[in-house]
């Protein structure tokens, strides 16, 4: 079922990924059923302000890569009427639906990468379960399936020696400088548009990474890792990535733990969860040789 409302055959094909979730939902059907929903969104992108939603209900006796298959035809040809062009990557991060997602977008040639860098799904979900879902017949309260948080049992491994740069910082910028960074110096890395809503004096926690001769091959590598979000554990600088990676970028003194600890949760808070990681040759240089927007996110529990 397609949410937009907007059409336009005449405008240019509008260039996206698409972040996808298919599995059941808090909603009990009429025949006894849990309710089995496709929900598909366009990442956010500087490149258009729009945004595409389709979702679509699956029969629980049909949750196959079959089903799937046709649905995603379905929602691709949807996307073109709207003026969207084919994605050529799809991110997901349900592991337990790895294989039929994985062989549904192989059947129509579209890459999918496991990947919690799906923040626009995240808040499309939340949506759902908060705005949509409680309104329905056969609504649920508690959880009816497995939903992403920020736990994940797995200890974190060191950074590898090659990609730890010459030193690093832990620092901050301001919502407002991050709502300019399209028009920065980046040779990698991933960013999006912040919501405006937010103020722009509150400040977003963030690593600095810092190497004279191989910055450039930090940032690939890191553009390889899909990070997701930082976090600091008893004394630990984390970074969360992919599906649930978990590494490990310095040790912190115990001293400074604790208020840093207390100021990445007062940020997250107050700037909708942003974050950032920047990767420079020094600090002086004006130019960025990897650059990521990050969130840390957590659904509806």
């Amino acid at each position: 079922m397609n949410i937009n409302k907007k059409t336009d055959p005449s405008l240019e094909l509008k260039i996206s990924d698409w972040e996808l979730d298919f599995y059941s939902r808090p909603i009990v059907e009429s025949n006894g059923k849990k309710r089995w929903e496709l929900i598909i969104c366009s990442t956010k992108s500087f490149k258009t302000e729009d945004i595409f939603l389709w979702n679509k209900k699956c029969p629980a006796n049909e949750v196959n890569s079959i089903w799937l298959t046709n649905a995603l035809n379905e929602a691709l040809n949807d996307a073109k009427k709207e003026g969207w062009a084919k994605p050529s990557i799809v991110r997901f991060w349900r592991s337990s639906m790895k294989s039929i997602i994985k062989k549904s977008l192989e059947a129509i040639k579209i890459e999918a990468l496991v990947s919690r860098r799906t923040y626009n799904l995240f808040d499309r979900i939340e949506f759902l379960e908060k705005e949509i879902y409680p309104k329905e017949k056969g609504y649920v309260r508690g959880v009816l399936a497995p939903t992403f948080t920020s736990t994940m049992e797995n200890p974190p491994k060191p950074l590898p020696e090659a990609v730890r740069g010459d030193a690093l910082t832990i620092s901050e910028i301001s919502i407002g400088e991050l709502k300019s960074a399209q028009n920065w110096p980046i040779e990698f890395g991933d960013i999006f548009p912040i919501q405006q809503t937010i103020n722009s004096s509150e400040l977003v926690p963030g690593l600095r990474l810092f190497s004279k001769d191989r910055s450039l091959a930090l940032s690939a590598w890191f553009s390889c890792l899909e990070p997701i979000k930082l976090t600091i554990d008893k004394n630990q600088l984390i970074l969360e990535a992919s599906e649930n990676d978990k590494w490990l970028v310095t040790d912190l003194p115990e001293k400074d733990a604790d208020i840093l600890r207390t100021k990445f949760l007062e940020n997250k808070k107050n700037s909708f969860g942003y974050q950032f990681i920047s990767i420079q040759s020094t600090p002086y240089i004006e130019k960025f040789a990897g650059f990521w927007i990050l969130r840390d996110i957590e659904l509806i529990s």
